[in-house]
């Protein structure tokens, strides 16, 4: 593979040795090479202006008639790049080297308008691509190139356009902010200050429209620099709600974005209220909404009743869409007053529009009429809802019986063991509370095995459960 290379040139120069310039042969009569020797870097001269009577164009000698010893033309020889300073060429080597093999390429330019092709390097290149620095911006210039062998240069591969040297182009962009991307909302007498970056080269010019007319210089002011552009406005209006449009310009191309913004205020009072109706301790209201809404949508009214005798408001309602209402659960003997707010972002209208007359709540004839209660008799014989359940003990340690009873009127808990009621024996404790009934057996020995019987007994009746008590003896050793 053939190495990439590059050269500056006259402007433009390659970082090749003075030591080791050559003359090439070429197809025109070969110019001279300026050495610096503090520098080592080649200069090529710069062409000698065109006389007065003579037109300005390159002016190339019929390249004398390809031989076996001299190489064919360079193929492909295309245009990589061209920046504000420099252009970058490539080419594929020729179809014939000659007999003598190609010792390498000799790349020339010639400014538009003069008549002399200079030599980028001293001495040919066995490279396929190569860079020119160090142009002046706005340069236009002819390339060609010709493959060189020991017999000399063949024919010249030529671009077909000249080369303008100016600055990169790069598309204009605009970054809108995020919050921008919706209306954005300001109340009367606020600033505006819009900051909307964006990039492009060279310099981009920007123009900003309202509504797609041009910006009011009196009320809008602009500044833009060099990647964003600010649109003020010191105390907002209505008039100044719409579509800004930025658009940023470079060369022939554009970019645009649109930006909404609304400027809102308090909106007015409901237009008119009046009083629909009145029944038992209910009003019924309806309003008509306002005429200036304050450039935005309503969010709804807000309705509030003050009673005669206080005079002191208090809000029914908040955000309440529909245009009529009714207002409950009013005192009676009261006379009571309306009153509606409209709504919208900046809050509640600065009035509200007051009902004319006023709501009486009139006390109506009330006359109790007590329903017959009919009572209902609990009365039942005992019954056991939760049996005494069989149990063993270990001497020593007190231990409970328990079961559960319903009955009405309260029943007489009897307890017993083997049949034998243990009333009023101090070793045994008896509790009955909410049905429950608790028998506690204190220090148990074998001697209080056996079976213990809980019994109810009311004027209804009487029920009975029984339950086997086993109190092991400890072992001995």
């Amino acid at each position: 593979m053939m190495e990439k290379t590059t050269s500056k040139d006259p402007a433009c120069s390659t970082e090749e040795t003075a030591s080791e310039s050559a003359k090439v042969p070429t197809a025109e009569p070969p110019r001279e090479v300026a050495v610096s020797e503090s520098t080592g870097e080649e200069r090529v001269p710069k062409p000698q202006a065109p006389a007065p009577q003579a037109p300005a164009a390159p002016t190339t000698t019929k390249p004398a008639p390809p031989s076996e010893d001299v190489p064919s033309a360079p193929l492909l020889l295309t245009l990589e790049d061209v920046s504000n300073s420099s252009v970058t060429v490539s080419w594929e080597p020729p179809e014939s080297l000659g007999r003598l093999g190609l010792q390498g390429y000799v790349l020339e330019l010639c400014r538009e308008g003069a008549s002399e092709w200079v030599p980028v390097s001293a001495r040919p290149m066995m490279v396929t691509q190569q860079t020119v620095r160090n142009l002046a911006l706005g340069d236009k210039l002819l390339l060609r190139v010709s493959a060189v062998s020991s017999a000399g240069a063949g024919p010249p591969a030529m671009l077909d356009q000249p080369v303008h040297i100016r600055e990169n182009i790069e598309a204009p962009k605009i970054r809108v902010p995020r919050h921008l991307r919706q209306t954005y909302i300001r109340q009367v007498g606020e600033t505006v200050n819009l900051q909307i970056p964006f990039q492009g080269k060279p310099k981009p010019r920007a123009t900003w429209t309202h509504n797609g007319h041009a910006l009011d210089s009196q009320r809008v002011s602009v500044r833009t620099g060099d990647q964003d552009s600010i649109l003020f406005i010191r105390s907002a209006q209505r008039s100044d709600s719409g579509r800004y449009e930025l658009t940023v310009h470079v060369e022939g191309l554009e970019a645009k974005a649109a930006i909404d913004i609304l400027v809102i205020e308090k909106p007015g009072p409901p237009s008119s209220i009046r009083l629909l109706d009145v029944w038992g301790c209910n009003a019924a209201l309806q309003w008509t909404p306002p005429q200036d809404t304050g450039n935005t949508e309503l969010l709804g009214y807000t309705v509030q009743k003050a009673d005669k005798k206080t005079g002191q408001w208090f809000t029914v309602l908040e955000r309440y869409h529909p245009t009529t209402c009714t207002i409950s659960d009013l005192i009676i003997g009261n006379s009571y007053s309306f009153r509606v707010f409209s709504e919208n972002l900046c809050g509640l209208s600065a009035s509200a529009t007051v009902t004319k007359e006023l709501a009486h709540i009139q006390k109506a004839d009330i006359t109790a009429k007590p329903k017959g209660f009919i009572e209902r008799d609990f009365s039942e014989a005992p019954s056991f809802t939760q049996p005494l359940a069989d149990h063993t003990s270990t001497p020593g340690y007190s231990t409970q019986l328990f079961c559960s009873v319903r009955a009405s009127p309260k029943p007489k808990i009897i307890w017993m063991k083997n049949k034998m009621e243990i009333q009023g024996n101090p070793k045994y404790r008896a509790l009955s509370e909410q049905g429950v009934c608790t028998l506690e057996i204190r220090k148990p020995s074998p001697f209080d095995s056996g079976v213990y019987t809980c019994k109810a007994i009311n004027v209804l009746g009487e029920a009975s459960v029984d339950c086997r008590l086993e109190v092991k003896a400890s072992a001995t050793h």
